[in-house]
């Protein structure tokens, strides 16, 4: 039993160091320690609190990264179906233009037509009138041979004119 219960001068002599001791380390020691432990729970509380921000920043960045591609979607389908319209407009105004073209030349072609029948139907008139008077002259000739026969048809043909 001697050995676990220690001797009282040495009881006090431990007493006396440990007093010592914690004297120097309440101190020197401990406010070094406790300083140093509270600017580790500062930092790693800074370090929580920036690492929040820092996934609040990250959260709202993706959300305003999914409007970004959201809007971009939307604009490059409102480009595309403007490109569409303008598409389908140009082709349609195209045939149009190409329509009223081919009319107009119709229209030319069926002019120019109705122009050369008129001339050439004026034509068949003249050259019928010419072949008729020479066709007249010629029997006239035949048939009115002495003078007085052709000067009876003038009188009778200047008469007639004189009527109408």
């Amino acid at each position: 039993m001697d050995l676990v219960t220690p001797a009282f001068g040495l009881f006090v002599w431990m007493l006396v160091s440990f007093g010592t001791v914690f004297f120097i380390l309440a101190k020197f020691g401990w406010p070094v320690i406790l300083k140093a432990m509270k600017a580790r729970e500062k930092s790693i509380e800074e370090a929580l609190e920036a690492a929040q921000v820092a996934r609040d920043e990250m959260s709202k960045l993706k959300s305003d990264n999914q409007k970004i591609l959201d809007e971009a979607k939307l604009e490059r389908s409102k480009i595309i179906q403007e490109g569409k319209e303008l598409k389908e407009k140009i082709i349609l105004e195209a045939k149009e233009i190409a329509s009223r073209e081919a009319n107009d030349i119709i229209q030319q072609s069926h002019q120019q037509i109705e122009n050369e029948k008129n001339a050439a139907i004026g034509e068949i008139r003249k050259q019928v009138a010419e072949l008729s008077v020479a066709i007249a002259e010629k029997l006239l000739r035949q048939k009115m041979s002495d003078n007085k026969q052709q000067q009876d048809y003038i009188d009778a043909l200047i008469r007639e004119m004189k009527i109408n």
